[in-house]
């Protein structure tokens, strides 16, 4: 059986240490990791510098179209400022109270044997239309008579208003008689008090069953 001698083997495990080495190894990697790293702060440079330049592009179209957008919002806001107002001036046109329907109503109930001897009236936003309207009625039953005017003043304003009221504030036996159609007749005073609002009004929430406060 032949031997044979390796003269080199001291040599050979160095190199194969070398290679082994444990440092040389860690610096590879190091490198390795630095390289990856300054590729992705490159791209990342890269699409700084492109959103940049996006960026001073914009900046520049907004400032040609900057004037222009100003002055349309000035203008937007003087066009809803006159829309309120055309709003208010509608309101006030369509709540406003007209005294010419009203009258008409009240003479269509004045009968022959009635008589208006005075008209006060007032208008409020919130409150309707108050009228007080006083006068005489003559009839066999003169305090009947009264009330079939103030029965059908209910029902005309009933027609073209709403939450009418009509009540008598004084209803009284005069003693002085006239003479209707050749008939003496007693007379009768009256004053009546009239409230109706020339809008509906909305009724306001009632709270539920279950919120209602006991005392």
């Amino acid at each position: 059986m032949a031997l044979h001698l390796n003269l080199l083997h001291e040599e050979i495990l160095e190199q194969k240490q070398r290679q082994r080495d444990p440092l040389k190894i860690g610096m590879l990697v190091l490198s390795s990791c630095g390289a990856l790293l300054f590729l992705y702060y490159a791209w990342v440079a890269v699409q700084t510098l492109e959103i940049k330049s996006r960026l001073g592009g914009v900046e520049r179209d907004w400032k040609k179209i900057e004037p222009t957008v100003t002055a349309a919002q000035k203008h937007a806001a003087e066009l809803s400022e006159m829309i309120k107002t055309t709003q208010v001036l509608d309101s006030y046109i369509d709540n406003r109270f007209f005294w010419a329907p009203f009258l008409e109503k009240l003479s269509r109930c004045i009968a022959p044997n009635a008589q208006l001897t005075n008209l006060e009236g007032s208008v409020d936003e919130d409150k309707g239309v108050s009228i007080t309207v006083e006068g005489v009625a003559a009839a066999r039953e003169a305090r009947a008579a009264a009330e079939d005017l103030r029965q059908m003043l209910s029902e005309q304003l009933s027609k073209g208003y709403h939450d009418v009221k009509v009540e008598f504030k004084t209803l009284e036996d005069l003693e002085a008689i006239t003479n209707v159609g050749g008939v003496n007749m007693p007379m009768a005073r009256y004053v009546l008090v009239v409230n109706f609002n020339t809008h509906e009004v909305k009724a306001e929430a009632t709270p539920a069953a279950g919120h209602v406060k006991r005392k």
